[in-house]
């Protein structure tokens, strides 16, 4: 199974992306609050997946997905967001991200793209 990094600077979905994934049988390793604290922590811990929100404080999801990417080229990055407007995907992908799902976080998509990330 997966070790796991939670950045969202939503304390709620984070405890709700923890349940389902410990439920799964994943380790949830660290979570973020912002990019900053995401890069950090990725860099500190090298989990096996990032689940990574786009809006958040200071360095938002997009930045830090290229500043994972810039550093560790091999990172596993799913974004998620409420935003599914084709320019925000594309722009995340393009940085790095593996997968992009959208909230509200349906269980087995999130599910399916941490087994399809590593």
């Amino acid at each position: 199974m997966a070790r796991i990094l939670i950045a969202d600077d939503s304390l709620v979905v984070r405890d709700y992306m923890k349940i389902i994934l410990e439920r799964a049988g994943h380790q949830v390793i660290a979570e973020a609050t912002n990019g900053l604290d995401a890069y950090q922590k990725y860099a500190v811990h090298l989990p096996d997946v990032v689940t990574m929100d786009i809006n958040m404080p200071g360095m938002n999801g997009i930045e830090t997905v290229k500043k994972i990417i810039d550093t560790f080229p091999d990172a596993n990055i799913i974004m998620v967001s409420t935003n599914g407007l084709k320019p925000f995907v594309f722009e995340a992908i393009n940085a790095g991200a593996r997968h992009y799902i959208l909230k509200p976080i349906d269980e087995e998509r999130l599910l399916a793209s941490i087994t399809n990330s590593h």
